[in-house]
């Protein structure tokens, strides 16, 4: 929901750190499911190869990001695919929220352009694929031997619903802050709202927060009919999509502005928000 502003480079360390916890945790939870699949010579390996591959050679085709960030996000893909692999898998709430975030990337440019607000026309870089997928990603990743080899029902759904917060709240950043642009008007800060600059971290508008919502919205009602959870659960995921959106409104413009956290740390820890929020709830209320 806060507007994009590219932090400077004596950030970019923050970014880089992002890679070194996002990529070698998939990469190393990819090699334990791979090692176990291979063992009873389970299919799941070239289903996940097959998705894996054609989602990073389509998105870095379509100039949605660079080489390594299609490289990125096809370890990411794998990583959620192997979490539920089959035809109810998070890799279809994922296809719905990056259609809606790379329309909305594309929508408006020109304004964008003429703001300087604008997404670089390579697409996004390896970090950007890593703050925006991330979350959703670690929460795929069992914590335990135990939710490893013998997952239970509470762990399971509790990883869904968080997966599925850090998708709707990733499309309701990105569509809040690119049409918040295009359509929102004069923004207002989020801790004072006064009117600020388009552009402005921590900057939000009416329409921009709606469209967000809506986005949320969407990618949560795909989760909750491919992950068939009931009208309660969806309802947590959307919550707690919204709560990590106004997240990042907050944290751009408490820490951004002050230039403590680059855009790409405060897009992964609402994420985390999100999808920490969504995980405790379901697992503490929905299974006394």
């Amino acid at each position: 929901m806060h507007q994009r502003n590219h932090s400077g480079p004596s950030l970019h360390w923050q970014s880089q750190l992002l890679l070194l916890i996002v990529v070698p945790a998939c990469s190393i939870w990819i090699f334990i499911r791979v090692a176990n699949a291979w063992a009873f010579h389970d299919p799941v390996l070239l289903q996940m190869a097959a998705i894996s591959i054609v989602f990073g050679l389509v998105v870095w085709v379509a100039r949605a990001a660079t080489g390594y960030a299609a490289a990125t996000g096809a370890i990411i893909t794998a990583c959620l695919y192997l979490r539920l692999p089959g035809w109810r898998t998070p890799i279809i709430p994922l296809i719905v929220m990056l259609i809606l975030t790379l329309t909305a990337t594309r929508i408006g440019r020109a304004r964008k352009e003429q703001l300087g607000t604008a997404e670089a026309r390579h697409g996004r870089n390896a970090a950007q694929v890593a703050a925006n997928l991330g979350g959703a990603a670690l929460a795929a990743i069992p914590l335990t031997a135990t939710q490893l080899f013998a997952p239970s029902s509470r762990t399971a759904i509790a990883s869904l619903a968080a997966i599925s917060a850090a998708l709707a709240e990733a499309a309701a950043d990105t569509l809040s802050s690119e049409l918040g642009q295009v359509f929102g008007g004069q923004p207002l800060l989020i801790t004072t709202l006064k009117p600020v600059p388009v552009g402005t971290d921590g900057g939000v508008t009416l329409a921009g927060t709606a469209i967000g919502c809506i986005g949320a919205a969407i990618v949560t009602a795909v989760a909750a009919m491919t992950f068939r959870l009931n009208v309660s659960q969806g309802a947590v995921i959307f919550s707690s999509a919204i709560l990590g959106l106004f997240a990042d409104s907050l944290f751009g413009a408490v820490f951004e502005r002050r230039g403590w956290l680059n855009n790409d740390a405060v897009n992964f820890l609402s994420t985390l928000v999100a999808a920490i929020a969504a995980g405790w709830i379901v697992s503490r209320h929905f299974f006394e």
